[in-house]
């Protein structure tokens, strides 16, 4: 796989999401708002509606995913914020929440053609979970597809099975024989090291400060 990129979307990214989309908005005019909408105002919104909305939520200062960039420019994007940000994952029966833990989610992913099957989708969700850990994220969760057959592309947006369980996610529900509910915990970057020059010597005990090393014993004595 060449050389890649990740960057959150913010407002100076916005021309990079929109070619990357094309104009069909990623996939029927949906500019990765079906999860934030409900079905009539996905609809309403279809096209052009849809890629305002994405717009002004981004220069409104909201994170809505991470980009992936190659050296032939933007390449991917995986959505990732807090799962309250996504109504509909709440309306549904297959992939309602687990529990009331605060969860962030990965609801989406798209790949230009010519990244496709090279392990794109993979680098995404990882770059995904690190960027949920520095917003402050204890847990995050995904909705892949654990297909029975071969399944075309449109069908996978929301990822593979596999391809979460190798970034170390697990199933914790399964309401549909095709749509597990995983999730990973993420663990909190260690504090930096102290530079070399700067550690302190261990400090010597009280009791051993107090006493007098003892003479070393003169040879005939």
């Amino acid at each position: 796989m060449p050389r890649l990129r990740f960057h959150p979307l913010t407002p100076d990214r916005l021309p990079d999401l929109e070619r990357l989309f094309g104009p069909r908005g990623a996939c029927a005019g949906c500019w990765c708002l079906w999860w934030k909408t409900t079905r009539k105002e996905f609809e309403a919104g279809k096209g052009e509606g849809n890629r305002e909305a994405m717009r002004r939520q981004v220069r409104a200062g909201l994170v809505p995913g991470i980009l992936a960039y190659d050296a032939e420019g933007p390449v991917g994007w995986c959505a990732v914020e807090p799962r309250s940000a996504y109504p509909r994952l709440g309306r549904s029966r297959t992939l309602a929440p687990v529990d009331d833990d605060e969860v962030w989610s990965v609801p989406c992913f798209f790949v230009a053609r010519r990244a496709r099957h090279t392990g794109l989708t993979r680098s995404l969700l990882a770059a995904a979970a690190d960027h949920a850990r520095r917003a402050g994220a204890s847990l995050l969760e995904g909705y892949p597809v654990d297909p029975r057959g071969e399944t075309a592309d449109a069908w996978l947006y929301t990822g593979l099975a596999t391809t979460f369980a190798r970034e170390g996610f697990a199933e914790v529900a399964r309401r549909s024989p095709t749509r597990p509910v995983m999730r990973k915990r993420l663990r909190s970057r260690p504090a930096p090291r102290a530079p070399a020059g700067r550690a302190r010597a261990p400090a010597r005990s009280r009791a051993g400060s107090s006493r007098k090393r003892p003479s070393p014993a003169r040879p005939g004595r």
